[in-house]
């Protein structure tokens, strides 16, 4: 099903090299391959009419699940197994991702790719699909620890991905809006912005700063499905949420059963612990602040992180002991280390002072660190966001370390990536009052840079002088990139 044939009209496009994943093959190692002829055009032409197919089928669903709060939905299979769905999935899955334990790539799927599809969507009707065990690798965390991932085989991506498709129609409509982690249309920053305004407008003075320990890999099964089986009638879409539970990892060539958690790098894990979390936590603290809080309540949550901020610190150590309480009904706990009660907000610097204490406490949430602050120019409380420390010093480590890599790689290869880096690094961190922070990353790339080139044999060309026309050349200029969150947050609501 693979290795479809097509006539050439001669172009040749580059095939990305075989995967370390997995076992290369002939396509893979080829330099180039043959576009097929009309190929280009027709694949687009079918995916615009079958994205509009798909997303006007989706919009029903959407304005049902809209309309009735409780229905539940009974058949959904068909939507997941369209090829339509399967190819906007496709579509929409990184081209350069790791490969699975199969090894099969983005590019070679695409070889032929209408073909597959269709062998995919029948496997998928006939109930003869089957969910293939994740390849687990670890990343490094900030604390020395490893994070386990798993990498999924590019068939289950895809199907998850229209699994993801469907049931977003129907929960995109039930999640409450202080919930932002992994939802279409709202990034981190919309969030940031919303822990910023809550804190600033409403009667802010006790903070939990919150984390689940391990939730991803405790989150428990049972529990999941009886929540998935809430809205979700069909029981051919919570088969196949089960199977890719059920799938197990593999990790050095040894299959492991997972019997808790899902793997954090798989498509459809997200939404599974936004559903999760969803009636654990969220419904939970809507109702707690709506019928047992006297005083303001603000929540904001990505993901497993979460800040709750109260008026009272009475309310503040009831809603903690309680929730720990529920967290333990379903399996989960609160990270005794990351876990905190902190007094901030716009009394805290001058409560604090009249008790000979020193300055409030500070949070980190999503690579800031927030501190209480009074603006010079009118002395009204602000929130004053800063990169994190040990995320700034990983960062330039993480620079440092590939420029030797790089270090015989010619200046204008080098000065591109840096200026990739440098730019992405703006584009998150470059928030109002995090200047300092942007200048440092910037100055010490520089420093890196030219340390690095020093290092070629090039010490007595490379003056500073020059230092500074490459640095200005390739390295974009220190900006804020976002406005204040009170604008953006206008502007949005």
């Amino acid at each position: 099903m693979m290795n479809g044939q097509g006539k050439s009209d001669g172009r040749v496009v580059p095939v990305k090299s075989p995967n370390k994943a997995g076992q290369p093959t002939a396509a893979e190692e080829m330099e180039g391959s043959l576009l097929t002829k009309g190929n280009s055009s027709q694949q687009n032409t079918r995916r615009i009419q079958g994205r509009e197919r798909m997303q006007s089928a989706l919009g029903r669903v959407r304005q049902r699940a809209l309309n009735d709060k409780k229905l539940k939905f009974t058949s959904l299979m068909h939507h997941i197994t369209a090829v339509d769905t399967l190819r906007e999935a496709y579509y929409s899955l990184k081209r350069d991702a790791a490969a699975g334990i199969d090894g099969e790539t983005w590019r070679h799927y695409e070889e032929s790719l209408e073909e597959n599809l269709q062998d995919l969507s029948g496997r998928l009707k006939r109930g003869a699909y089957r969910a293939k065990p994740v390849r687990r690798t670890y990343i490094p965390k900030a604390d020395g620890k490893q994070r386990p991932l798993g990498v999924p085989v590019l068939e289950d991506k895809i199907v998850q991905y229209a699994a993801v498709l469907v049931l977003n129609a129907i929960y995109e409509t039930e999640f409450r809006n202080f919930s932002y982690g992994y939802r279409p249309g709202r990034s981190q920053h919309n969030c940031l912005d919303a822990l910023y305004v809550g804190i600033v407008t409403k009667k802010v003075n006790w903070i939990i700063d919150a984390d689940i320990r391990g939730f991803f890999d405790t989150l428990d099964h049972g529990w999941l499905v009886k929540f998935i089986e809430h809205r979700i009638g069909d029981p051919r879409v919570v088969r196949l949420i089960q199977k890719w539970l059920r799938a197990g990892v593999m990790e050095r060539g040894q299959w492991q059963a997972v019997e808790e958690g899902t793997p954090q790098g798989g498509v459809i894990s997200p939404l599974l612990s936004n559903v999760f979390l969803h009636y654990v936590l969220d419904l939970w603290i809507h109702h707690w602040r709506r019928t047992q809080a006297q005083g303001d309540v603000i929540v904001v949550r990505w993901a497993d992180d979460f800040v709750i901020g109260f008026q009272s610190k009475g309310e503040a150590e009831r809603c903690l002991a309680e929730l720990q309480k529920r967290f333990e009904k379903f399996g989960l706990a609160l990270h005794p280390d990351k876990t905190r009660l902190l007094e901030f907000g716009a009394f805290a610097i001058d409560n604090r002072r009249r008790r000979n204490q020193r300055r409030p406490e500070t949070f980190d949430f999503l690579g800031f660190t927030h501190i209480c602050a009074k603006k010079r120019s009118n002395g009204m409380f602000t929130v004053v966001r800063k990169t994190v420390r040990k995320r700034l010093s990983r960062k330039l480590q993480e620079v440092k370390v590939e420029l030797r890599k790089r270090m015989h790689v010619p200046i204008p290869e080098q000065g591109k990536w840096l200026r990739s880096v440098v730019g992405g690094f703006f584009r998150y961190h470059g928030v109002p009052t995090n200047g300092a922070a942007l200048y440092r990353f910037w100055f010490q790339v520089g420093h890196y840079w030219h340390h690095t080139l020093r290092r070629r044999g090039s010490r007595k060309r490379l003056t500073w002088n020059r230092m500074y026309r490459l640095i200005a050349r390739w390295l974009p200029p220190v900006a804020i990139c976002h406005p204040y969150p009170l604008t953006r947050m206008g502007v949005i609501t």
